[in-house]
């Protein structure tokens, strides 16, 4: 299955906790990097305003998967844990972030997962670089599989 992530930062080292998120993910069993966007800087997006500075770099990566769309999720949090991911304030700073966008095109809606992600069509830091790995890419099966879900979204 083709998972489309999300990779956010917005606490330094930024650049390095993407590359290093990258790196975990191409990692997990049966999963194979096949694209990644450049990384783009964006403001934050409904944070509260004493956080309003803090600029986020952001990142979209195309995995091939074969493990389960919970297993990628559950690995995903387990990533941002050993990353430094802390919890405490809703929208606060945070050393990574990653959202699973889309698995394959699976509509799942449990209280653990929910696909396609359901915020990620109004998100400039989804949209732009997904827009960009299609214009990027060229024209083939990968491609189709992102216009889809930016057309989707």
């Amino acid at each position: 299955m083709k998972a489309i992530v999300s990779l956010g930062s917005n606490i330094h080292p930024r650049g390095e906790y993407l590359r290093r998120a990258r790196e975990m993910l191409s990692a997990l069993p049966e999963t194979y990097l096949l694209a990644a966007s450049s990384i783009i800087e964006t403001e934050p997006e409904g944070v509260a305003p004493a956080f309003k500075h803090m600029k986020f770099l952001n990142q979209i990566v195309v995995f091939e998967s074969y493990i389960t769309a919970q297993q990628f999720s559950k690995r995903m949090h387990e990533i941002e844990l050993a990353l430094g991911r802390v919890r405490t304030i809703r929208n606060g700073p945070r050393t990574i972030d990653i959202d699973l966008i889309d698995f394959g095109g699976l509509k799942i809606d449990t209280p653990e997962l929910t696909l396609p992600h359901p915020r990620s069509a109004g998100r400039q830091f989804v949209q732009r670089p997904l827009a960009e790995l299609v214009a990027k890419l060229g024209d083939n099966a990968l491609v189709s599989d992102l216009e889809k879900h930016l057309h989707e979204c």
